[in-house]
């Protein structure tokens, strides 16, 4: 049973080579685009626009429902001027408590008491003691501003998470800490993160290593990939700690909320906080507890800012819907996909105008594709993933202005070539042709126009198949086709059909001409050599007659005597080596000089020119008949078996001669006398076979004439 052959490593690497070699041009330019925005992307230059743009896909989604399992309990500006600020420790003491009495799942309290404020330290300090689901805040220092110690009976309870937010160049949260390790030899969590896991104790769900990677952090249905320097639009960015990129719920609102006068009258439902996690915080502008995120940002007006309790009600959501939910996270590409990802956009940028080769029509189609790149790229962050978007539209675009420009250099140059190889071909008095790569005539001289019969309008742009015959076009085209691969010279005659239907032969010589901007061109120099080859064609023929009277006789047409003696040198060379028979016969008509004398040599002439034709239809196509002079024949019988076979042709000869002639009205009866010598019985040497076949013909003459004798 047959294998079938696996491909060829040659041909294929062949293959990829002359890709390579047609897409130079292309390849080089994306590669250079490319890594320029590569370098760009690298020193940041693009961070802000990504970071843009991922504002705008975030608040582009769909709105997605309030999350339930979360309220929060803001002190907004009328709560300060009723309770005053700070607020003391009595009425926080008594939030709590109230709180406490709904049996929420978890309460985060994101108010800083480090330091007591009067009155009511004692209650508060119980109501921390006596609520075993309460979680308070701290925050820890940095490079930037100092921290603020959590309460310390919550400090020894280890029911503390900090607050800290990470917060991007531009002033907009984005990423979300979940742990952080800042040298005291302790593990810090995060308030969000704090609260989500009191949630979850009550769901069975606790913090486990991750199965794709045991380093990653598992909550139940979610993994939380940490976040790293370079990921998405970031480059070389602060990633201490285990930071995971925020994916926010909605715009400000996305939460239940009630004040905290509301709650302390009473306002509240009883069911309003049960099973839930509540988060107390500020929302009065006049703290300052605000931040900007996606959604802060608009096409028209200032920004808007999200109250610090509300922000960290979007990370808890974040945490209990990818571990109850399986709402998945913002995901990113490793760095060398987006890299490739570049690459690939450049690529195209370059290929399409570089197809195009027009400015209108690259713009537009370049356009399209960066609003269906855009539109993919958002369908593909609606499914979890941000991807490069600034980048791949530099280098798309980059690529295809590069392109545009450089052709725009090549049509320039061009169109310079034109004008030159115009001036330079215009005084040569030969038809000149100028080609491109596609085979179009380009630049053409006057003399071209003349010989062809077409105006230089016509002409120009065309292709041989426009102008001429089928089979001459494949002629022409396969010959230009073998300079433009191969690169150099070729000569070669063909024939060429011009306006008026006239087919010339021409002599074309065609070679490559290539400008400063690296057009290439096909030069062909047109010679007519109709002329040329009608004369030798009849100087062939006048020698080709001239040989045929210098070993033909004139009148019977048949081989002469010198003809004769080098076919029968031949004929005895081939049967000494073949070991065959040759016999030689000599023929003389009886009677002709009778003939001749009383009815004229015209009528002999005739006579012997019927006696040639009715020899000729006597013998094989191998056997030679010659006419030596006067009414003197002889036949070469070559290759023959025995005596047998020669007497057979001799009588057959015989026979047809003593058939009357019908000659100007004559009839005219003539016998032939025939003498037969055979090689090498007879003679080894054409003389002696020649003399011996002729002592026999006159034997057969002396016995009565009409027949053959063998010598």
């Amino acid at each position: 049973m047959l294998k079938g052959r696996g491909p060829n490593p040659q041909n294929m690497l062949k293959t990829i080579k002359k890709w390579v070699e047609r897409e130079r041009r292309v390849l080089i330019t994306a590669s250079a685009v490319a890594s320029t925005v590569i370098v760009m992307r690298w020193f940041g230059f693009f961070q802000v626009w990504e970071w843009a743009a991922f504002d705008h896909f975030v608040r582009w989604r769909p709105t997605e429902p309030i999350d339930s399992r979360i309220v929060i309990v803001e002190i907004n500006e009328a709560d300060l001027q009723k309770y005053g600020y700070p607020i003391s420790d009595a009425i926080l003491a008594k939030l709590l408590q109230k709180l406490h009495a709904g049996k929420p799942r978890a309460i985060g309290l994101d108010v800083y008491r480090d330091l007591p404020t009067q009155p009511g330290n004692a209650e508060l300090v119980n109501s921390f003691k006596n609520i075993p689901n309460l979680i308070g805040i701290e925050l820890m220092p940095d490079e930037t501003r100092f921290g603020v110690r959590p309460p310390p009976v919550l400090d020894k309870l280890d029911r503390i998470g900090f607050n800290n937010v990470v917060i991007d160049a531009d002033s907009k949260v984005r990423r979300t800490l979940l742990y952080a390790w800042p040298g005291d030899g302790k593990t810090h969590k995060s308030f969000a993160l704090r609260l989500a896991l009191l949630y979850l104790k009550s769901e069975g769900i606790s913090p486990q290593s991750a199965k794709a990677n045991p380093k990653y952090l598992q909550l139940g249905k979610g993994v939380f990939r940490p976040f790293q320097p370079n990921d998405g639009a970031y480059v070389r960015a602060d990633s201490r700690g285990y930071q995971i990129l925020t994916n926010l719920r909605g715009p400000r609102g996305s939460f239940r909320t009630a004040s905290m006068s509301d709650v302390l009258s009473g306002k509240v439902p009883a069911d309003f906080v049960r099973s839930r996690a509540v988060l107390i915080g500020s929302t009065a502008p006049s703290l300052r507890d605000f931040y900007q995120n996606a959604y802060s940002s608009g096409w028209f007006g200032p920004p808007q800012q999200i109250p610090g309790v509300e922000l960290q009600a979007h990370f808890l959501s974040q945490i209990l819907s990818a571990a109850l939910d399986g709402r998945g996270g913002i995901n990113v590409w490793p760095e060398a996909a987006e890299l490739l990802w570049i690459l690939l956009w450049s690529w195209a940028g370059a290929n399409v105008s570089w197809n195009l080769r027009s400015l209108g029509r690259s713009a537009y189609c370049l356009l399209s594709i960066c609003l269906g790149l855009s539109a993919t790229l958002y369908l593909a962050f609606l499914a979890g993933w941000w991807l490069p978007l600034i980048p791949p539209i530099l280098s798309l675009v980059g690529s295809g202005v590069a392109v545009v420009g450089y052709l725009a250099h090549l049509q320039e140059e061009l169109k310079r070539s034109k004008e030159f190889l115009q001036s330079l071909i215009d005084t040569i008095p030969d038809p000149i042709f100028v080609k491109d790569r596609n085979h179009r005539c380009v630049v053409l001289n006057k003399a071209y126009c003349r010989f062809i019969g077409y105006p230089l309008e016509i002409l120009t742009c065309r292709t041989d198949y426009d102008l001429f015959p089928q089979a001459e076009a494949e002629i022409f085209w396969q010959q230009d086709e073998l300079v433009l691969q191969t690169h150099q010279p070729r000569e070669n005659e063909e024939y060429f059909t011009d306006a008026h239907g006239m087919t010339h032969l021409i002599a074309t010589k065609r070679s490559l001409h290539k400008d400063a901007a690296g057009n290439l061109f096909l030069v062909g120099a047109i010679r007519d050599i109709t002329e040329r080859q009608l004369r030798a064609k009849a100087l062939e023929q006048k020698n080709a007659e001239l040989s045929h009277q210098a070993y033909h006789d004139a009148l019977t047409g048949l081989p002469n005597r010198q003809r004769f003696y080098e076919c029968l040198h031949r004929s005895l060379e081939i049967a000494s080596s073949t070991q065959k028979l040759v016999a030689l016969l000599f023929l003389d008509l009886d009677g002709f000089k009778s003939i001749n004398d009383t009815l004229g040599h015209n009528v002999g002439d005739l006579l012997l020119k019927t006696v040639a034709s009715r020899l000729k239809k006597c013998l094989r196509g191998s056997d030679t008949i010659s006419r030596l002079g006067g009414d003197e024949f002889t036949v070469i019988l070559p290759a023959i078996p025995g005596r047998e076979e020669a007497a057979k042709v001799a009588e057959k000869i015989c026979d047809a001669i003593m058939q009357p002639f019908i000659l100007e009205e004559h009839t005219v009866s003539v016998t032939t006398s025939i003498g037969i010598s055979l090689y090498p019985i007879d003679g080894q040497e054409p003389e002696m076979l020649v003399k011996n076949a002729d002592v026999a013909m006159y034997r057969a003459k002396e016995r009565g004439k009409n027949q053959y004798h063998f010598y």
